[in-house]
């Protein structure tokens, strides 16, 4: 065996031995999922809205933002994963957006919010943070 490689390996394994086991430290959490978080349920109803052709919207799909039906940015300290859906209607129009945030066409209400799983969901309270 070559002797350079076998003195590389003894010592190696002598550091690593050597090193005390280090525990972590308690401090701030760590997500360490890589998957997008669940949305929140901020309301059961949907919200009619007026919205102006033209005009971009940016819709909360996290559920988070205390301006709800639209985004306020809380999804990047609280539901990180999660970004606001961003449209442009073509035309003015009184819409009615999803306010459960599992609508399967969103922003827009699509009557998800009476399946049983909203209605027995939790409402997420808003906390002044």
């Amino acid at each position: 065996m070559n002797p350079l490689v076998t003195r590389f390996n003894l010592k190696w394994t002598h550091l690593t031995l050597r090193q005390p086991w280090r525990t972590a430290i308690a401090g701030t959490k760590v997500q360490l999922s890589t998957l997008p978080s669940e949305p929140v349920v901020p309301f059961k109803k949907p919200f009619k809205v007026e919205l102006i052709g033209g005009k971009r919207y940016s819709w909360c799909a996290c559920g988070h933002s205390k301006n709800q039906p639209f985004c306020d940015g809380a999804h990047k300290t609280k539901a990180q994963g999660l970004s606001p859906l961003r449209f442009v209607p073509e035309k003015d129009a009184t819409v009615w957006l999803c306010g459960c945030k599992h609508s399967n066409n969103p922003p827009y209400c699509d009557g998800t919010h009476k399946q049983a799983f909203i209605v027995s969901a939790t409402l997420h309270e808003q906390k002044d943070s």
